[in-house]
């Protein structure tokens, strides 16, 4: 590279004898070749890219297109500055600018490319749990500060300031900033780790251990939200969801909930007939699943009925309540319609006197 420059500056010197005159041909010249580079970049490369069904490599020309383009011209600005041979102060601050000019325009780049990558990533999310869309907000905030702090500290090296102190201000900063964000910060992690372990998703109804039964309507990085039966929202922080048992109604292998309707009828009541009462109800409801079959249990002898229990299914947890006062409904009429009685608890009370 330095020969390249020498041969250079020596081919200068003999078209132009003026320093002045040198550094305006630098210029020219560098101009000229980010625009040469500029063209085949946008005519051959940008041809061969539209061959492609991808729409990334458009993306990537487009994010780095205008830092190859500028940086070419910096350059020649930088050895056009050098050629002028100001005072040594006007020199450095000259080039400390430049480079100050490229290294926030390459961090944009970046930024740019990274958080393409991101959205990328996160589309796939059976690969990359850690990633996914409603996760994506976190990492381009932790991305863009990455970003940031590099940037000024490659700008410190380019003003030639030490950054030793700076370092250690720094980390004091960040220790008194954790110890006063700290339950902030165990939400952060507590939300990044539910969305990675996945307990539960989005729509999903869960019982927490202190009896709050909802649907999951939104998990942030801060806190999670459930929407009661009673159109009543709930938010819990994160850090109590992950220290939290949690009840998940649709987790398992499908969805479907199964709802218990118990049932008991008098002692001598015919209980074949009793069953298939009971049976003929649950497959006649629409709302009830074919599959698994509805089943009857008998449970116990009670002290004052025969306890029976009729098992089936619906589709989500949601329709628990609704489907339940259905079955109920219908199986206290076809009971009394096919003479089965329902007994009640009674007590004999013996008065003695003396």
């Amino acid at each position: 590279m330095d020969l390249t420059k020498e041969q250079l500056l020596e081919i200068l010197t003999q078209i132009a004898p003026n320093r002045y005159l040198q550094a305006l041909l630098i210029i020219i010249l560098f101009f000229g070749l980010a625009k040469t580079l500029d063209v085949i970049s946008t005519r051959s490369i940008g041809r061969w890219i539209e061959k492609t069904k991808l729409t990334i490599d458009d993306q990537i020309l487009d994010i780095f297109h205008k830092p190859v383009f500028i940086s070419i011209i910096l350059f020649g600005l930088a050895l056009a500055t050098e050629r002028l041979a100001f005072n040594a102060t006007v020199t450095v601050i000259t080039l400390s600018g430049l480079k100050t000019v490229a290294i926030f325009l390459w961090a944009i780049a970046a930024a740019k490319f990274a958080q393409l990558l991101l959205s990328l990533v996160s589309s796939d999310e059976s690969r990359f749990i850690f990633i996914q869309d409603r996760t994506l907000p976190l990492f381009n905030n932790l991305l863009i500060i990455i970003v940031v702090a590099l940037s000024i500290y490659f700008v410190f090296l380019a003003w030639d300031i030490d950054v030793t102190a700076w370092m250690a201000s720094a980390g004091i900063l960040g220790l008194a900033i954790s110890f006063a964000a700290k339950d902030t910060l165990a939400n952060l992690f507590s939300g990044v780790f539910i969305v990675a372990d996945a307990p539960y998703q989005l729509g999903d109804f869960i019982v927490l251990d202190s009896g709050e039964r909802g649907e999951v309507t939104n998990i942030g990085i801060r806190s999670t939200r459930l929407l009661t039966r009673d159109d009543v929202e709930i938010t819990v922080p994160n850090s109590i969801m992950g220290n939290a048992k949690i009840t998940n109604e649709a987790g398992g292998p499908h969805e479907k909930y199964r709802i218990r309707v118990k049932v008991g009828v008098a002692y001598g009541s015919d209980i074949d007939k009793v069953h298939q009462v009971l049976l003929d109800v649950a497959k006649g409801h629409p709302n009830v699943c074919k599959t698994p079959e509805p089943r009857v249990r008998f449970r116990a002898f009670g002290e004052s009925s025969l306890d029976h229990e009729l098992l089936c299914w619906v589709e989500k947890p949601v329709m628990r309540g609704r489907v339940l006062h259905n079955l109920n409904t219908e199986v206290y009429k076809q009971v009394l319609k096919q003479g089965i009685n329902i007994p009640f608890p009674q007590r004999d009370v013996h008065i003695r006197s003396n």
